[in-house]
């Protein structure tokens, strides 16, 4: 949602001294000030309510939730702790009521159905004070503060409920098997007059599905991936150390490197399976394949170290070579990279075999399904396999756009319609029968 913002303003409210957030999120750049969600009195900024995830060099990652007027915060809750996992979908619920005894029982807030007592500032409102978030006419952001502190990452079932302070097992439960929190994606709660759930799935980001019709009105060009707090998607993880510059962007699917070398892993890896994704590059010198995180002695390895784990292609400007953790074969039948090429990547785990095509043709006339010509066979999975990316040994500046199964290729839709077998993701080309995309429901069927 970088550089995008839905919008609406409030109408006559149920109640202005009660009310819950809810929302999931993913983490994208983890460099600057961004914003949840927010409203502002007006434009010369007065009053406002902004739940914000706070990027400097002393709090990197830390969230605050604040409340504030003129005479300054009412509501001021910073957290101790960072949320940093790029691969995690994030749950945080906020239940305000201020008629309350208790000051510190008129905001409750909770992280993955756990409720955050440690706060590096703990202000709470005075006891039934009204809440500007509430009032008719206040402007609701969700995604910016006016036009700055955009967020970066992913959101998906963003609830506000006007008149109720509902806990945390509204929202979520714990999973018996896992002990995961996971979603509950039909909340049981009374949204009240300027409520809201933005699902951000398969319908227009600003549509309200409460019940209420309080739609949002976007700006900007905001995307619905299918990458969502109930079916998370693998991404490129940008806190791994790396020997090049790197800056991530599109909820971490697209991937600016400058430099020589450089290795960069998913967030989500298997053992065994059947799994594919797509590369859109704009350059050669690429390596792109899987890569066993266990055998990378050093955390800045490059692809073509024998201490990488990498296995996969690699092409420079005139011929293209297999890699199996520093050992490298040429395929001279094989397409040399270029600009422009979207590369899929087919994964077979169950039998040790990889495949690659491009522009939706398989090279060398491999068939993933039937397991004919395979570009590499005998991968060693002996440990988890995450999807990895690398650059080649001349210092340059590439881009390289992954999609996932997200839908996009950076911010730019792949205009098919093309699942896996499961009804799972969207790709540019035909995903091989019996492949699938690699996320949460299909590793807990599949992986």
């Amino acid at each position: 949602m970088a550089s995008t913002k839905l919008t609406r303003t409030n109408g006559t409210p149920t109640n202005t001294k009660i009310m819950t957030f809810s929302v999931w999120f993913k983490i994208g750049t983890q460099t600057n000030q961004q914003t949840l969600i927010s409203s502002v009195e007006a434009a010369s900024g007065g009053s406002y309510t902004d739940l914000k995830i706070m990027n400097a060099a002393t709090h990197r990652n830390v969230f605050r939730f604040e409340c504030k007027t003129t005479e300054g915060n009412y509501i001021d809750l910073k957290f101790n702790r960072s949320l940093r996992d790029p691969g995690a979908f994030y749950n945080i619920i906020i239940a305000v009521d201020t008629t309350q005894a208790t000051d510190t029982n008129r905001v409750k807030i909770y992280v993955n159905g756990v409720q955050e007592t440690s706060f590096a500032t703990a202000t709470y409102p005075p006891q039934n004070h009204n809440l500007d978030f509430s009032k008719s006419g206040i402007i609701q952001q969700v995604g910016a503060y006016e036009n700055t502190n955009y967020w970066d990452g992913l959101m998906s079932y963003f609830a506000f409920v006007d008149g109720t302070a509902y806990d945390q097992s509204y929202f979520g439960e714990v999973e018996s098997s896992s002990g995961i929190w996971k979603i509950k994606t039909a909340p049981s709660v009374t949204y009240g007059n300027n409520g809201f759930l933005l699902k951000m799935d398969t319908s227009s980001p600003g549509t309200d599905t409460s019940g209420n019709s309080n739609t949002f009105t976007a700006s900007g060009t905001p995307t619905l991936t299918q990458d969502n707090a109930s079916n998370n998607l693998v991404t490129f993880n940008p806190l791994r150390p790396n020997s090049i510059s790197q800056t991530y962007s599109n909820g971490n699917n697209t991937v600016i490197r400058t430099g020589a070398g450089g290795q960069m892993n998913g967030t989500q890896g298997v053992t065994k399976g059947k799994w594919y994704y797509e590369c859109l590059i704009d350059d050669y010198w690429q390596y792109l394949g899987w890569t066993a995180p266990s055998l990378n002695t050093s955390q800045t390895a490059t692809c073509a170290d024998s201490s990488s784990g990498f296995y996969g292609l690699y092409s420079n400007a005139s011929a293209v070579y297999t890699y199996a953790n520093g050992s490298n074969t040429p395929q001279g039948s094989y397409t040399t990279m270029a600009s422009g090429q979207i590369w899929g990547i087919a994964f077979d785990a169950d039998n040790a075999k990889m495949y690659f095509s491009v522009n939706g043709v398989w090279e060398n006339s491999s068939d993933p399904a039937n397991q004919t010509n395979p570009a590499m066979s005998s991968i060693p999975v002996t440990d988890f396999l995450v999807p990895a990316i690398g650059q080649g040994t001349n210092s340059r500046s590439s881009t390289i756009k992954i999609n996932f199964g997200n839908g996009f290729f950076g911010t730019t839709a792949v205009a098919s319609s093309n699942a896996d077998a499961a009804g799972h993701g969207l790709f540019k080309y035909a995903v091989p029968t019996g492949f699938y995309t690699l996320n949460t429901k299909n590793l807990n069927t599949y992986g």
